[in-house]
């Protein structure tokens, strides 16, 4: 017999008087107001115009998803795919910007698909020092019956200078030890028996294969196209900030990286020219005032994907 799924789905919905609400405490630049309070807001407009009154040297961190080079709708708008010097010079366009605006110390991650992902160093090098490329596994991915299914993306990690903010301690990974090795006195060598269970934490790599997409039965879950986990983003914001230190992102999304900065004790700032967008970002920020949690993530430890699943 087939057991019926019951759980809820948990979409993050709005209705128009909500979106409405929230929209109304977002905020918009312009040279009359280029003074204005950036702590902890969202702003409503287009990135390439409210870049232009973002302050030198205000970034601690950006973290940047923008559209790949696909095409996309996203609301009412749709980015079209174009070729790579197209997309180039596209990017050229707001990467020139946000090298004054990410502090001297600071560090930026550009996330990307398979096929953008070697264009984005050729452009952001002009501006920044490349330091890594993650790859990670999306987990999902529509399969080909004459290619590999695509299941990876890129995140390029870089930074302003060869000085920067890399705390390895908070991103350590949690690991099942196979073999337990002992030292010649019968102690554990690098592992720990936690409520017993074998476990060793160890130094991160660029590759990462614990990350669930946001689904329908995610409290974080929206209907936004691309949008990334809140355990991802907390992977960049942990290892590359300081609490109290302001997070930037210039393509907002449905508020991603500003909620997980506000819920890892971070300042932040987020652009975004969508409207229902915005207002969604701004009710996950709102839920985030009362609700810390991030799924996969407890106690300082990120969990193995879909544990609470498999639990």
């Amino acid at each position: 017999m087939i057991k019926k799924n019951t759980e809820r789905n948990k979409t993050i919905r709005l209705t128009e008087k909500e979106e409405n609400s929230y929209v109304a405490r977002s905020i918009k630049l312009s040279a009359h107001n280029k003074g204005v309070n950036l702590e902890n807001k969202v702003i409503w407009q287009d990135t390439f115009r409210a870049l232009n009154y973002i302050p030198d040297n205000f970034a601690d961190l950006i973290v940047v998803d923008p559209p790949y080079n696909l095409t996309k709708l996203f609301g009412k708008n749709i980015f079209r795919q174009t070729d790579a010097e197209t997309y180039k010079k596209w990017l050229d366009k707001w990467l020139a910007k946000l090298g004054r605006i990410l502090k001297s110390e600071g560090s930026i991650y550009i996330c990307s698909d398979w096929q953008s992902s070697l264009l984005i160093p050729e452009v952001a090098c002009k501006y920044f020092i490349v330091q890594n490329r993650i790859s990670w596994e999306r987990e999902k991915g529509r399969a080909a019956s004459d290619n590999w299914k695509n299941c990876l993306e890129d995140i390029w990690f870089f930074t302003k200078s060869n000085k920067y903010t890399f705390n390895m301690e908070a991103v350590k990974v949690q690991k099942k030890v196979v073999a337990p090795y002992r030292d010649v006195n019968g102690k554990p060598k690098d592992w720990a028996d936690e409520n017993g269970k074998k476990i060793r934490y160890t130094a991160p790599s660029n590759i990462w294969t614990d990350i669930t997409v946001p689904f329908w039965s995610m409290a974080e879950n929206t209907d936004h196209p691309t949008q990334k986990p809140e355990k991802l983003i907390a992977k960049l914001i942990l290892a590359s900030s300081n609490i109290g230190d302001m997070v930037f992102d210039p393509f907002l999304g449905s508020g991603t990286t500003a909620v997980t900065a506000k819920k890892l004790q971070r300042r932040y700032l987020g652009i975004e020219r969508e409207r229902k967008y915005v207002a969604l970002a701004l009710k996950r920020l709102e839920t985030a005032d009362y609700d810390k949690t991030i799924q996969g993530y407890e106690n300082g430890i990120f969990k193995s994907r879909n544990y609470k699943l498999t639990s």
